[in-house]
């Protein structure tokens, strides 16, 4: 292959343009040479000037340096001088403290806490340095003497704005922290302010200073002795409040229902109503009932009003249960029910109220006051208490505030126990008295101390154990005089003596059977109270096998059983005093149906159902059982009516003298029978309405049939010359004779 030619012409312009681009490198070349050399000379120039202004600086410096080191030394030299006259008027200035200070010191912190701390803080700055540099100067003594004086300035401030500012707490306040108001889905809990904001910080302050620099706790004494002076002022002022409002109203808040108020309190009437109001209460329905009927006839509805009262549980057709003052009461109305004029029988029965309740009133009063009081004040004493710890916990260093509250609360905790304590004596000296219905005062007392132990135990947490055992010993002696007085209750039950003289005539209620069911009944309201009381005493291992709640109402039922048989067994006895077996039944009669309307109209028959589950029947059974011995007082005159030994008589056939005789006497035996029968038994009484017709229904029919059936026999026969003489009554006078049995108005 051949190589390509190129042409001549392209050859020459291509070494020309080579050429070109040759040369111009050549002059750039050229160019960088000379501005190099250039830059040379430059740099040679630039050090030259650097080395001749190092070696002037090397002069400067070896110039300056020796006047800058002399400079330092002066200001030094200037600056001690200056820390020197400092230290000098400070320490001047510990010297003249005293003076400056003793206006201050003098006028005490009264109104100016800051000031007065804040010189104090100077007098103690002093002390310190004289300790420290000069022990021995006069001065030291000085400062020390009014440093003391300081702090004792403080502790009396201290004293002083405690107790200028600590108050007893209103009565009314009180009622308000410790009651509820069920209306109201959120409740307001009332706070217990003590102490005003200002009194309070001002106390805060000189405790904080006291304890940190005073190293003094004395003041800690003082707080406690004025605020324990002050809960138990409040407790105090809280039973004159209960006595003055019982003394001037008669009306009181009661434990049992709380109280209501908005600005002023709602005050509540009594649980219990005193001698006098149950008395005029229980005149004023008899009277009510004596205008609708006989004697006998009224068929008792229980008392409106107080619902609480035992009364109010009683809705038998018999009179109500009353304690021993109030059947003196009943025994006089119904000696005065003999009067036909209302107005005499009222009469009569208020001049016994006036005679034989003056004074019981005023005492069963007293005692309602007491007890409600006492409960309140239990209640007090723990939401105050619980006030008082968070306003000591403010004051006082955590490491002293249980101790100081435990020695805060013993004095008002002291006086509870202490009044605690003497009602347990009062009831142990009843219980020794046979007076065993004042027992019953424990109940809500000792209900209100279980129910509130659980926050009283929190409250008291920290405490010395001699102070929170307190409460749990009151309550153990509460519940050994309960329980040993609801035993000695049913053995006096079954010990009663049979005494004629106190034996109703008329056969009707015993005051012991009216007695023992109000007792009884009176458990109702503390059913757990009373329960737990019996089981407290209880060492048998059967606990174990029942719920404490239920070992407890078991307890219950066993001793409402027993005082029920022991009563049982004591009317038997008292029944025997009776000559008359008729009177014996008609009593036995009327007290087993009041003790079976008794325990039907109210839950003690949920409670004897429990361990006895035949009671009802039982009762209905020995009450039928009585009725038919009654009735058997008429068989010495219904056998007048039947022809037992009788001949048999034909119409128109002349008579011997002998069987005339024999008719005779069967008349003159039945009129004779029947007129001694009615007039005895009229007298008797048969207080349930429905018993009393069921009664003399069923005599009325016994007697009306075999005395028509006799009529029938002798109505053709001619026995005598005078029918009237022997034909006394008509069946239907009969009839109505019966019908006025148990009634001595009739």
């Amino acid at each position: 292959m051949r190589p390509r030619m190129i042409p001549t012409e392209d050859a020459s312009a291509r070494k020309r343009e080579i050429e070109e681009k040759l040369k111009q490198e050549q002059d750039q070349l050229s160019f960088i040479r000379e501005n190099l050399d250039k830059s040379n000379q430059l740099t040679k120039s630039m050090v030259s000037i650097l080395s001749s202004f190092e070696s002037r600086l090397m002069q400067l410096e070896n110039s300056i340096i020796p006047v800058h080191k002399q400079t330092e030394n002066l200001q030094r030299l200037q600056e001690n001088v200056d820390k020197t006259l400092s230290c000098l008027d400070h320490v001047i200035s510990y010297y003249h403290v005293a003076k400056e200070t003793d206006k201050i010191i003098k006028e005490g912190p009264a109104g100016r806490l800051d000031e007065y701390l804040a010189c104090i803080a100077k007098i103690q700055k002093a002390v310190e340095y004289f300790q420290d540099n000069n022990p021995d100067s006069p001065e030291l003594n000085t400062v020390k003497a009014r440093f003391e004086k300081g702090k004792e300035l403080l502790e009396a401030e201290f004293r002083s704005l405690l107790t200028r500012y600590s108050k007893p707490v209103p009565p009314i306040l009180i009622l308000d922290a410790i009651g509820t108001d069920e209306d109201l889905e959120v409740q307001e809990e009332v706070v217990l302010e003590h102490l005003p904001e200002a009194a309070l910080q001002d106390i805060i302050c000189i405790s904080a200073w006291l304890v940190e620099y005073g190293r003094n706790q004395d003041f800690m004494n003082v707080y406690y002795q004025i605020r324990s002076s002050q809960l138990d002022r409040s407790i105090k002022g809280l039973k004159e409040h209960f006595r003055k409002n019982s003394a001037s109203s008669g009306v009181l808040y009661s434990p049992a229902v709380p109280i209501k108020r908005k600005d002023t309190p709602t005050k509540k009437p009594p649980k219990r109503p005193g001698t006098i109001r149950k008395a005029q209460n229980l005149l004023k329905q008899y009277s009510q009932h004596a205008l609708e009927g006989k004697r006998g006839g009224c068929n008792f509805t229980p008392l409106e009003g107080n619902p609480s009262s035992p009364l109010s549980r009683c809705r038998v057709a018999v009179p109500p249960p009353l304690p021993s003052w109030d059947f003196l009461l009943l025994f006089c109305f119904f000696n005065a029910f003999r009067c036909h004029d209302l107005d005499l029988r009222v009469r009569h029965v208020s001049d016994a109220l006036n005679e034989k309740h003056g004074a019981a009133a005023g005492k069963d009063d007293m005692l309602d006051v007491e007890i409600d009081s006492y409960i309140h004040c239990i209640s007090a004493f723990v939401k105050l208490a619980q006030s008082e710890y968070a306003l000591l916990t403010e004051i006082i260093p955590e490491h002293h505030q249980k101790k100081t509250f435990d020695s805060l609360i013993q004095e008002a905790l002291d006086s509870l126990m202490l009044e605690g304590e003497g009602i347990v004596s009062a009831a142990r000296r009843a219980t020794l008295r046979h007076d065993y219905s004042a027992v019953l005062t424990i109940f809500p007392i000792l209900r209100h101390l279980k129910q509130t132990k659980p926050e009283f135990d929190t409250t008291l947490q920290g405490t010395a154990a001699s102070t929170k055992n307190k409460l749990p010993t009151l309550i153990t002696s509460m519940e050994t005089v309960g329980a040993k007085a609801l035993e000695e209750f049913a053995d006096s039950i079954k010990n009663d003596p049979d005494k004629e003289y106190n034996m109703p005539k008329d056969g009707t209620v015993h005051e012991l059977t009216s007695n023992a069911i109000l007792f009884l009944q009176q458990l109702l309201d503390f059913q757990e109270t009373a329960g737990a009381m019996l089981a407290s005493q209880e060492t048998s291992s059967s606990a174990s096998s029942y719920s404490s709640l239920e070992f407890s109402r078991k307890l219950l039922s066993t001793y409402i059983c027993k005082v029920l048989g022991n009563l049982q067994l004591n009317l038997l006895s008292k029944s025997k005093v009776y000559e008359d077996s008729a009177l014996s039944a008609i009593f036995l009669h009327n007290n087993y149906n009041y003790i079976l309307k008794s325990l039907e109209k109210s839950e003690l028959i949920q409670l004897v159902a429990v361990t006895q589950k035949r009671a009802e029947s039982s009762y209905r059974e020995l009450i039928k059982e009585q009725i038919k011995i009654y009735q058997q007082s008429w068989v010495k005159v219904t056998d007048y009516l039947n022809d037992r030994n009788m001949p048999m008589f034909q119409p128109g056939t002349k008579l011997k003298d002998k069987e005339r005789q024999m008719i005779k006497d069967k008349f003159k035996g039945f009129n004779d029978g029947l007129e001694e029968l009615c007039k005895i038994q009229k007298v008797w009484a048969i207080p349930d309405k429905e018993q009393r017709d069921a009664i003399r229904q069923a005599q009325k029919k016994v007697v009306s049939e075999a005395y028509r059936a006799f009529l029938n026999r002798y109505a053709n026969i001619s026995f005598t010359k005078n029918p009237e003489k022997y034909h006394k009554y008509r069946p239907d006078q009969v009839e109505e004779m019966i019908e006025k049995l148990f009634d001595t108005s009739a």
